[in-house]
């Protein structure tokens, strides 16, 4: 298929998706938008945005004391979620710098149904960065990779080719860095360590955030 003709079915698919989250998660988003009236955040903070592992770093300040952080994780969202939010959890803050963890859900809510493609995780990571750029100009951006977890190994050829094309895709952006998180979180053998995991073999503990910890920080602003 040529690249204009895929480029053009994605959008679509894309579009479709949007009319389907019309609803989706915006208790949270609420939940935001009325925290934001009564305090807003200062602008020039460090925005961490994305899915259910910035959700559940409900602490993540105390990991990086020395920095000014919001965070806007929300649920089980996926990169369509935060392209519809973005005027409402990106844009108003005018951060410094934006941490970006999503994508996992893209792959994993569509594994049993139609099985979306790294490539379309990649198209709909361009589309946020497009409007990322547009409203905010050159604002610095970290893309944290996709996490292996023990729950969905089955599709962990799909994120590590997801991580693969965006870090290729960052790599022509001068204000934008790939971080990888996914290598640290598996053991010699190449198997993911289930000790960094809670119950649901799903989301982090303690031990997995410090991993995280260690290699977000250096990318941090200060």
């Amino acid at each position: 298929m040529k690249k204009p003709v895929l480029a053009c079915l994605l959008w679509f698919l894309t579009i479709t998706v949007f009319a389907q989250t019309d609803t989706a998660f915006r208790k949270e988003i609420n939940a935001f938008i009325k925290a934001d009236s009564m305090d807003m955040p200062g602008q020039k903070q460090i925005l961490f945005v994305g899915s259910s592992s910035f959700t559940f770093w409900k602490d993540v300040k105390d990991y990086f004391p020395d920095y000014p952080i919001i965070n806007r994780g929300f649920g089980g969202s996926s990169l369509i979620h935060l392209i519809k939010y973005a005027d409402k959890i990106i844009l108003p803050y005018r951060p410094k710098q934006i941490i970006i963890y999503c994508g996992e859900n893209d792959i994993a809510d569509a594994w049993n149904k139609d099985r979306i493609t790294p490539d379309t995780v990649l198209f709909r990571f361009k589309t946020l960065m497009s409007v990322i750029r547009k409203k905010l100009g050159k604002v610095p951006v970290v893309f944290v990779s996709i996490k292996p977890s023990p729950s969905r190994w089955k599709m962990e050829a799909d994120f590590i080719k997801a991580n693969q094309l965006i870090k290729d895709y960052l790599r022509r952006d001068r204000r934008a860095v790939y971080v990888n998180v996914h290598d640290a979180m598996l053991l010699p053998d190449g198997s993911v360590n289930p000790e960094l995991f809670v119950k649901d073999n799903l989301h982090m503990n303690a031990k997995g955030y410090a991993i995280w910890q260690k290699i977000i920080e250096p990318v941090l602003l200060k």
